[in-house]
């Protein structure tokens, strides 16, 4: 069906059938650590190593990142939706962190340490786009887990359910 007007349903019903990987984005300074789970995170250029990071302008956490301007793309693995899903509810920052096991690179933001991968962050530019505010983020370090037990899947999002993806070592 083609409509002339998209409307915020229509919208989100068919973003959710593009496919993303699921983060946790992290922050730390003054105020504590905080974190949310966010599916809009993408590459922009690889010079300098840059990261675009969409987080809603109402989320609790958001003046924190503001304040702060760094944060950690943690990249989860298919065993990460119970974490993932702790970033995405009413928890309080303490309680969320009580999931996984955090370390930190360059920044101080909460790295997970058996993140598919984590991008160290700070955040150099901030555009405001109808209820998000879109981070422009340098990459500072990059920390890659190794694979575990010969498998290396991804976890994703689409049509409003986790699935996993990458490839399994068959013995």
């Amino acid at each position: 069906m083609i409509k002339d007007r998209i409307d915020a349903t229509d919208f989100r019903d068919a973003m959710s059938l593009l496919t993303t990987a699921v983060n946790v984005v992290t922050t730390s300074g003054e105020t504590g650590v905080h974190g949310f789970t966010a599916s809009a995170v993408c590459s922009v250029t690889d010079t300098p190593p840059t990261l675009l990071v969409c987080m809603n302008q109402t989320s609790r956490s958001h003046s924190y990142f503001l304040e702060n301007k760094v944060l950690s793309v943690n990249v989860l693995g298919a065993q990460h939706e119970q974490l993932s899903n702790a970033f995405a509810s009413k928890l309080c920052s303490e309680e969320r962190f009580e999931y996984g096991s955090w370390t930190q690179l360059q920044t101080g933001a909460p790295v997970l340490e058996d993140a598919l991968v984590s991008f160290d962050c700070e955040i150099e530019q901030i555009q405001e786009v109808g209820t998000h505010s879109v981070f422009m983020c340098r990459v500072v370090a990059i920390n890659q887990a190794e694979p575990q037990g010969g498998t290396d899947e991804g976890l994703v999002y689409f049509n409003r359910a986790y699935s996993r993806v990458g490839q399994v070592e068959l013995i």
